[in-house]
C-alpha cells in the first residue's frame, strides 16, 4: 500500500503522560480513567481512539451514501470503546451506534451501515481482532 497520508503522534509517559501531534494540532495530557484507578484529569487512548474511529466512520458512510445516491451527510456517529481483562493482559470492544437522517429508510440504512464497515480503515484494521458492534438507530 501507498500511503497517502501519514499521521505522526508521540506519547510520553504512557497513560500518564501527554500525547502530541508532529503538526501540534493535538496536544493533550493522559491520564487513566476513574474507573481505571486514575484520576480522569486527561483524555485517555480508549478516547482517542472512539474519536477517531467515529469520524473515519462517518466519512466511510458518507462515501457509501454518495455512491448509492442517498443522502447521509447528517447523519452521526458515536463510537463506545470498552477496554478490559482478558487472560494476562488487556483488550478493546467497540460499539458503533449510527444515527441517520429519518430520510433513510431502516433497510437501506443497515446496507449503508454494513458497507460502511467494509470501506472504513478502522474497520478493517480492526477485523477479527477486536469485537465490533454495528448499531443502526
Amino acid at each position: 500500500m501507498d500511503a497517502l497520508y501519514t499521521a505522526v503522534a508521540t506519547a510520553t509517559h504512557g497513560r500518564e503522560g501527554r500525547a502530541v501531534s508532529s503538526d501540534g494540532k493535538i496536544d493533550v495530557p493522559l491520564a487513566f480513567p476513574v474507573e481505571m484507578g486514575g484520576n480522569g484529569q486527561g483524555t485517555n487512548p480508549e478516547q482517542l481512539f472512539a474519536a477517531g474511529y467515529a469520524a473515519c466512520f462517518g466519512s466511510a458512510l458518507g462515501a457509501v451514501g454518495r455512491q448509492a445516491k442517498v443522502d447521509v451527510s447528517d447523519a452521526a456517529v458515536t463510537a463506545e470503546v470498552g477496554i478490559g481483562k482478558v487472560g494476562e493482559g488487556f483488550a478493546l470492544k467497540v460499539t458503533l451506534r449510527v444515527e441517520l437522517p429519518d430520510t433513510v429508510d431502516e433497510a437501506t440504512g443497515h446496507k449503508l451501515v454494513e458497507a460502511a464497515h467494509q470501506v472504513c480503515p478502522y474497520s478493517n484494521a480492526t477485523r477479527g481482532n477486536i469485537e465490533v458492534t454495528l448499531v443502526v438507530e
